[in-house]
């Protein structure tokens, strides 16, 4: 996908928000809960880096990401299952 920008999210979390946008790849628990829009669960699942960054997690949410690739577990499956 052209045009998303990922350089406002955690560094070492780039590579799997570009695997998941780009190749439908499925992410880990942190990254399925905040493309769940599952604020606790994103928390409880976050480690220090990304629990600070979650602002910018929604802000790249919000900006970035399609929308179609987020907002609900339903739409991860259905995102993943379009690769």
């Amino acid at each position: 996908m052209e045009n998303v920008d990922y350089t406002g999210l955690p560094e070492h979390m780039q590579a799997v928000a570009r695997d998941y946008i780009e190749t439908h790849y499925l992410p880990g628990d942190f990254l399925q809960a905040v493309l769940a829009n599952n604020l606790v669960m994103a928390f409880a699942r976050a480690d220090a880096t990304n629990a600070a960054a979650m602002q910018q997690w929604a802000s790249w949410l919000y900006n970035e990401c399609p929308s179609q690739a987020w907002g609900s577990p339903e739409k991860i499956k259905a995102w993943v299952a379009d690769a």
